[in-house]
């Protein structure tokens, strides 16, 4: 036996680490129907236990792909268009209509977006370099670049996207380009849909904004409220000067005046109406307080803190907001954002905040160089996401920073204010925190984004399918049935054929598909149904390399030789042709995995796994298993 020692041991350290591999594969299976036959509570209980063990065992456990257990299949289309927009270096209503003219067409044809954009400026002999380039560029010069740009863009939101969703923790992401400005995006096993959909969206713009003065604020709502009612706005420079020329005598003739407010009758009426409103109800005046006040009165939660509406009463508001009435009456250097996220009042109800900021933001993300999301040690040990700045970002954020000591500064992002808080101090050294996380997770999702950048122009879902689970487990029964049985016929084959002969081979079979499914886990893979296709083709190689064997042994012993002269022999003999045989194999599958995509590589990847292991299972296994077999009973061994 010491002359099969290093063979065994090195046959029973691969079953070991087969085992280590595969072992968080049935924990989780172990852990999802255990969680799956309990109850609401006592689930939640059972995972708040296990938390560590059935996160990590999902972490570590063999991944199924789209077609197995379900999930997103999203087609993605870079908006050349508003790239365009962004890459002009002065923008005019003659661009805009051609932007918008290009985009309507682009929707209904095939033809791409860039000679679209040059037809349109042909057409109205306009030159490119009037927008884009060196004034001396001729349209042809122009349009390379163009090209080049947009290459890149789409080139570099295929990376951007890659990068999020590597972060994100979604496993075994396909994703691959099509056409010229198109991106498609396999997401196995997603569990939220409507977050992968944001981070892939996401432009994550940057900005730190100051807040509108108090006064500017105050303005700006009593315009709204007089738009709402329909009253007059006064210019305030008319209303100055005419205070300003108001003479002595003027004073006097308005005081004689019968229709002056300061007449016997109106300080009579003016003392009737507050009388009046003295004896009204509380609701009553709610209701006329509501009437002055129409803008206000549609904040659930006008408090001295801030201004908070619900979901609902938020978008009356932004339609009030984005009335062309009311933007005609407000200050051109504020805008309007939310809350990110709703504050819980003591009554159970959600809110969102209301803000209202300079439209310039003092800095953007840019600047930034790093992020992480990590627990807040120095405060109240909440969620935060800690950000560090470049030089000129940190000289720019002392700046700011010193100079509005005391006042409130925004970070928000994308029009959603993240947090809101006092400068107490100068900041140097470019070292910030985003706060207001309401868990690690949502912290997580904020760093992802700002680490992996801003997208160089939208990126549009045109198309997008969910496959649910049940079709992912019926696909794997089916799957599962089909290997079952195709499996169940090469085992009884060999030994029906071969009598003991194929029971070596048997075993390499079997311990051939365990050590695939344990490399794919060990190494991250996915499993997809080709692959399960290939690990069937493989149990076919397998079994043909030691048909190969077996043929050659029985030759060998019919021509006289001892049974273990025979087995020494066949295996000599077989070598060189299960070398080329499977070495040619391999070449295809390498071939079809750099070049094919999606379900052409996971049959790839596994046959290419499965010939590396055939090989260890039909020249080492199987040839330790007969010697044994000779040695302790040789009369057992027959070759059909």
């Amino acid at each position: 036996m010491k002359k099969y020692l290093f063979r065994i041991t090195l046959i029973v350290a691969f079953i070991l680490l087969s085992g280590y591999l595969l072992y968080p594969t049935y924990m989780d299976t172990v852990y999802s129907e255990k969680l799956e036959k309990l109850s609401d509570a006592d689930s939640t209980a059972y995972f708040d236990e296990r938390e560590d063990d059935i996160r990590s065992a999902r972490e570590k456990r063999l991944k199924l792909g789209l077609d197995l257990q379900g999930g997103m299949y999203v087609t993605m289309e870079v908006d050349i268009v508003e790239l365009l927009a962004k890459l002009a270096k002065n923008e005019d209503e003659s661009l805009r209509e051609i932007l918008a003219a290009t985009k309507e067409e682009s929707l209904t044809s095939d033809e791409p977006v860039l000679d679209i954009f040059r037809r349109r400026f042909d057409e109205q002999n306009m030159r490119l370099s009037r927008y884009y380039g060196d004034i001396r560029d001729s349209n042809a010069d122009v349009m390379t670049k163009l090209s080049d740009e947009s290459e890149k863009a789409v080139e570099r939101a295929l990376e951007i996207i890659r990068n999020r969703i590597d972060q994100y923790g979604v496993s075994e992401v396909a994703i691959t380009r099509s056409g010229s400005r198109r991106i498609i995006l396999e997401l196995p096993g997603v569990s939220d849909e409507r977050e992968v959909r944001r981070l892939i969206q996401e432009t994550a713009q940057l900005e730190f904004k100051l807040f509108a003065e108090e006064s500017v604020q105050l303005q700006a709502v009593k315009n709204i409220d007089k738009v709402l009612t329909g009253k007059p706005i006064e210019d305030p420079a008319d209303t100055t000067m005419a205070a300003d020329t108001t003479s002595a005598a003027d004073t006097d003739a308005i005081a004689a005046n019968d229709t002056s407010v300061t007449s016997a009758q109106d300080i009579d009426s003016i003392a009737k109406a507050a009388a009046d409103e003295e004896n009204l109800s509380d609701e009553q005046k709610a209701e006329n307080w509501k009437k002055d006040n129409p803008f206000i009165a549609l904040f659930d939660y006008p408090t001295q803190y801030g201004l908070y509406a619900s979901p609902e009463q938020r978008e009356r508001i932004n339609n009030i907001l984005n009335r062309e009435d009311v933007r005609r009456v407000l200050p051109e250097d504020i805008t309007f954002a939310w809350g990110a996220k709703p504050q819980t009042f003591q009554d159970g109800t959600e809110a969102y905040e209301f803000y209202m900021l300079k439209r310039k933001p003092e800095l953007t993300g840019e600047v930034i160089t790093n992020a992480q999301a990590q627990i807040d040690q120095a405060g109240f040990g909440g969620a935060v996401v800690t950000m560090q700045m470049d030089a000129e970002g940190a000289r720019e954020w002392a700046r700011v920073t010193g100079a509005n000591v005391n006042k409130r500064i925004a970070i928000v992002l994308d029009n959603a204010v993240f947090s809101a808080p006092n400068v107490k101090q100068k900041i140097i050294g470019g070292n910030s925190q985003i706060e207001g996380m309401e868990n690690m997770d949502e912290a997580r999702l904020l760093e992802i984004v700002l680490k992996a950048g801003a997208l160089p122009a939208p990126v549009e879902i045109i198309e997008e399918r969910t496959v649910g689970p049940s079709l992912g487990e019926d696909s794997i029964n089916k799957g599962i049935f089909s290997f079952a049985i195709g499996l169940l016929f090469v085992l009884a084959f060999m030994v029906i054929y071969y009598q003991y002969g194929g029971v070596p081979a048997d075993v390499a079979v079997i311990f051939n598909v365990l050590f695939i499914l344990a490399i794919l886990a060990g190494f991250q893979g996915t499993l997809t149904l080709p692959g399960i296709a290939g690990i069937l083709l493989t149990v076919g190689m397998a079994v043909d390399a030691n048909v190969l064997i077996n043929e050659r042994i029985r030759e060998e012993t019919l021509a006289g030789k001892t049974l273990r002269a025979a087995i020494d022999a066949g295996y000599s003999r077989a070598f060189p042709a299960i070398i080329d045989s499977n070495l040619t194999t391999l070449l295809t599958s390498i071939i079809l995995y750099q070049f094919g995509s999606g379900p052409v590589q996971g049959f790839a990847l596994t046959l290419m796994i499965g010939i590396i292991c055939s090989l260890f299972t039909a020249i080492i296994m199987t040839r330790v298993i007969f010697e044994v077999t000779v040695d302790k009973a040789p009369g057992v061994v027959k070759f059909g």
